[in-house]
């Protein structure tokens, strides 16, 4: 058994496991590139699509950890979020309903016909991933990759809002869109290569699992993103150019969270490689402080 594996204490996160505990760094990421892609769409959003696409990822995230905590006995647990979600199954999933109902409050009255339309749309493959790569085959080595699945799920939730007020932007978000979408990939990937002990622990197939022979090329991709990036971003000006940007700095950051891992540890490495994806903070920041 690994060092990484024996320091895992149940019930003792420490203080910077906390927002991947509560399912808080994706919520975070969502809701960063969503500003950021629309900003590239020229397509301005207001409150309750911030809400909406908030509270859908949360619920997503909750309902998918608590789903697999639902699946494992005490003695499997190997990580702090599978835990809470084992050990507080019920307080979590009162306010999972809360927040789902206000999620839904929020979308029935306040967006469009056709914002629910493409909502539902996205809303359908969440579905099936949850029932398919939770409750069904969780374990098949032959199903599509959960990190594959993950990464497309996330990177149409958060271009949906911009996308339903404005389809001809796709034009405009394509590339910052590929990339995000790659990004997310890259994240989820080299996270499957991390907690490889994890997954087998727990009886949850994975990309480094399934795929064994591709971990160098999943540890090459962040740094080639990286560097696609900086060729857009050297062709683009504006927001996508920021977009591109904001990309390729969060690549050259997954790379060095991925060399860095086994210094620091997987549990670390974890919540820095969602930390690595928050580089639209930085444009986000100047532009609040500009606009004053």
């Amino acid at each position: 058994m690994s060092n990484s594996i024996k320091d895992f204490v149940p019930g003792k996160p420490k203080w910077w496991q906390w927002p991947t505990v509560l399912s808080l760094d994706a919520l975070a990421v969502a809701l960063l590139w969503q500003w950021l892609l629309a900003r590239v769409a020229h397509t301005p959003l207001a409150w309750h699509h911030v809400f909406i696409l908030g509270a859908a990822v949360w619920l997503v995230y909750a309902a998918d950890r608590w789903i697999e905590g639902w699946r494992l006995v005490p003695e499997q647990v190997r990580t702090q979020r599978h835990w809470f979600y084992l050990s507080q199954r019920w307080p979590v999933f009162a306010i999972w309903l809360g927040v789902a109902a206000a999620g839904l409050t929020a979308a029935f009255t306040q967006l469009s016909s056709r914002e629910i339309a493409i909502g539902l749309i996205v809303l359908a493959p969440v579905l099936v991933y949850l029932l398919s790569h939770q409750l069904m085959h969780h374990g098949n080595p032959w199903r599509v990759p959960k990190e594959l699945c993950v990464a497309l799920l996330f990177s149409a939730g958060v271009s949906c809002f911009p996308l339903a007020r404005d389809p001809g932007a796709l034009r405009m978000l394509a590339v910052p869109l590929a990339l995000f979408g790659a990004l997310c990939l890259a994240n989820c990937a080299l996270i499957s290569l991390w907690e490889t002990e994890v997954d087998r622990t727990h009886g949850q197939t994975s990309l480094a699992l399934q795929y064994p022979r591709g971990h160098r090329l999943v540890r090459l991709l962040p740094w080639l993103l990286a560097l696609l990036a900086t060729g857009f971003a050297a062709r683009e000006t504006g927001a996508v150019e920021i977009a591109a940007l904001c990309a390729a700095v969060s690549g050259g950051l997954l790379g060095s969270v991925d060399f860095a891992h086994v210094r620091c540890g997987r549990q670390l490495a974890r919540v820095l490689a969602d930390v690595a994806l928050m580089t639209p903070l930085v444009p986000l920041l100047a532009s609040l402080t500009l606009s004053r």
